[in-house]
């Protein structure tokens, strides 16, 4: 292909070392290893009530939006797609055990990257970055993971509810079992294997079996997009707008902020593009990309849309410019035809993803300094309060009220920087006037 046209003039192919070929390549690589969030976040969020048909034609389309739009706005290989754990927290916690309806829940989300959104454009986002502290960042992703591992043991009967013990092994012999921890174990392998579509693979492969053994329902496979009226715009941004859901709107806020952020680094890292700081070519405007993705997202009815770490396999295929996340987006758009098969996916198929994604999260811990107990106890209490309370937002409090303690306590309180400070009193104010009533 010829380097010198329009695509040379947009995304500088030159400047970067890379030619339109390997750009393509690399925005279907990316594609491959994250597009299994197409058959995933429909199965979450149809927990909450919402049709799934909907969500992942809903789904495919912020991907396609957000990623396009990164690739032009910013010229970055980076693609977006709603994020795993929030979609989660959303439909177990705030809809399921919170007995809030979805259409508020999804405001909430709404909120939330409505803020971030503020954030960025006022440059708070970059403060709130460089002021929180790595040991709750870490406890932050790594509970997230915790969290959605605990998840998708229960969608495969591993683990069950036990009224003496809380919870216990489930039936190990039965299909959903067996076939879940096949599915993550097919991930888990293939990916030590440097096999970037792993988890799209195990996906594939329970699915068939389930069908094979009359689990699955064979729903055929192309269809056009329709029904998306029933999530489109439903979001209840007024009812979703009071004092009792301000955690929820922060917890989502906060969350997103670090996970696309720091996914954001992380991949124009390996790309090449940071610098000593961390910073990046482009960076406001991608920051910008990702918060008014996330504003979208939710209005048309999806969970919070982040940055994927997923990204990051089409730049080890030479991927360096936005090029890559235009063709990812594309792709995105075609897959909108395919929901009969998004439908065939049994919960135990997407289970091995969920646990797969909790391994992920979770080996950040190596980060944290356990030798000094200031920061290894709130990372600790950051980590598990996210399972153990079932809340992401129970979690974050914590954690962020334990670090002041123990900093506060082993007279190290200058280390408490003021951002830490007011989200802690945040989290307490609302412990004592919401919580406590």
């Amino acid at each position: 292909m010829n380097n010198s046209g329009l695509l040379q003039r947009v995304f500088k192919l030159q400047e970067h070392g890379t030619t339109v070929r390997t750009e393509v390549i690399a925005g279907f690589t990316t594609f491959l290893t994250m597009v299994y969030i197409v058959f995933v976040n429909p199965q979450i969020l149809g927990v909450a009530g919402m049709n799934t048909q909907a969500v992942f034609i809903t789904t495919c389309l912020i991907a396609a939006v957000g990623s396009i739009l990164m690739g032009l706005v910013a010229n970055l290989p980076v693609a977006l797609a709603p994020a795993m754990g929030l979609n989660a927290f959303f439909a177990f916690v705030v809809v399921g055990a919170m007995g809030i309806s979805w259409q508020v829940g999804m405001g909430a989300i709404f909120w939330g990257a409505f803020g971030l959104l503020l954030l960025t454009l006022f440059r708070v986002r970059y403060w709130m970055i460089a002021n929180i502290p790595v040991s709750l960042r870490v406890g932050i992703t790594a509970g997230i993971g915790l969290f959605i591992a605990m998840i998708g043991l229960k969608n495969a009967g591993i683990v069950v509810a036990n009224k003496d013990t809380l919870v216990a092994v489930g039936n190990l012999t039965s299909h959903s079992v067996l076939l879940g921890a096949l599915g993550f174990f097919i991930i888990a392998i293939l990916a030590s294997r440097n096999i970037h579509i792993a988890v799209l693979v195990s996906i594939v492969v329970t699915t068939l079996i389930g069908l094979a053994i009359g689990d699955v329902k064979f729903g055929g496979v192309f269809s056009f997009p329709t029904g998306v009226t029933s999530v489109l715009g439903q979001v209840d941004l007024k009812g979703s707008l009071n004092i009792g859901m301000a955690g929820i709107i922060f917890s989502f806020m906060l969350v997103n902020l670090f996970d696309s952020s720091g996914t954001l680094i992380g991949v124009t890292d390996k790309a090449g593009l940071t610098d000593e700081k961390g910073t990046f070519p482009r960076m406001k405007q991608a920051l910008f990309v990702d918060s008014i993705s996330s504003v979208v997202g939710a209005y048309i009815g999806t969970s919070s849309v982040t940055a994927y770490i997923e990204s990051s396999s089409g730049v080890s295929v030479g991927g360096r410019t936005g090029l890559v996340a235009v063709v990812t987006g594309i792709l995105f758009l075609l897959v909108m035809f395919l929901s009969p098969l998004a439908g065939m996916v049994p919960a135990y198929a997407a289970a091995g993803a969920l646990i797969y994604v909790g391994v992920l999260m979770t080996s950040s811990l190596t980060r944290v300094r356990w030798d000094d107990l200031t920061e290894a106890v709130p990372a600790f209490v950051t980590t598990i309060m996210m399972p153990f309370s079932f809340s992401i937002t129970e979690g974050i409090a914590l954690g962020f009220i334990s670090w002041c303690v123990m900093k506060l306590g082993s007279g190290r309180w200058r280390e408490i920087s003021p951002c830490v400070v007011v989200v802690a009193l945040l989290f307490v104010l609302k412990i004592i006037f919401i919580d406590a009533h």
